[in-house]
């Protein structure tokens, strides 16, 4: 896979950021884009948030130098919208959609919650007006709009398992094995069938290290974090402990 306009538009924001004293960003990342952004720049006045630190899709803030991250208001840059459905209880997918039938790029959105009869949308200030305007259904539903201050959106309810298992060693095959209950040997098929991701970005190296943080998916079992790498037994195998959400 090609990153080669990512990094160059990473470095052309960063630069600016510094070269003008300005305050730069983009779109919103998608959860892989964010983990090649972490592993390629090393700078030290970078922020990612999506409007709240739980939102899964996050813009990249590049800070000038006369500004710190404990600053930083992400209400000065994202905003968000409060979708109220009247009749009807439309799902994730038919508020994207409806969203992007207004022409809005999919990067100009962030996360989307859903609390009952109630969706937020997080979002781009510039695109923010044409959803209060323009939206008015949502499939088949009739819904009103209003704008939402950031803190003003429920956090959603996040429901985790917690696994605990030993392993000789942290590779990729051993950890995402356990954490999904499959045999070793299963797993590393899996991985080399191009079927699992670790921290959200596809991995086919069976012997890839994992540490404490990561997080691991496997197509058709779900996605977890492996949360503590603990001590070792007096066999030599570490005590992991692992979330996987359900």
């Amino acid at each position: 896979m090609e990153y080669s306009e990512f990094y160059k538009r990473i470095d052309d924001l960063a630069d600016r950021a510094d070269r003008r004293g300005v305050l730069t960003r983009t779109s919103f990342l998608t959860p892989a884009e964010q983990t090649l952004l972490r592993q390629y720049y090393r700078g030290d006045r970078l922020v990612l948030t999506g409007g709240q630190q739980t939102c899964e899709r996050q813009a990249a803030f590049f800070l000038p130098e006369y500004m710190t991250p404990e600053e930083f208001d992400p209400s000065a840059y994202l905003a968000a919208v409060r979708i109220e459905a009247h009749f009807g209880m439309p799902g994730h997918r038919d508020y994207l959609g409806a969203a992007l039938g207004l022409g809005i790029r999919r990067d100009a959105l962030g996360d989307v919650r859903i609390f009952d009869g109630t969706a937020y949308v997080f979002c781009l200030p510039s695109v923010q007006p044409l959803l209060l305007d323009e939206l008015t259904k949502v499939g088949r539903v009739g819904v009103t709009t209003a704008p939402c201050a950031l803190n003003e959106v429920p956090a959603p309810v996040l429901k985790v398992k917690t696994r605990t298992f030993t392993v000789k060693s942290l590779r990729f095959d051993a950890v995402l094995g356990s954490m999904f209950g499959l045999s070793r040997t299963l797993a590393a098929e899996m991985i080399r069938a191009g079927a699992a991701k670790l921290n959200d970005l596809p991995c086919e190296r069976t012997d890839a290290a994992v540490k404490e943080g990561d997080t691991i998916s496997l197509r058709g079992h779900g996605k977890g974090r492996l949360k503590t790498v603990g001590a070792r037994s007096k066999k030599e195998r570490i005590f992991l402990e692992t979330e996987v959400y359900v």
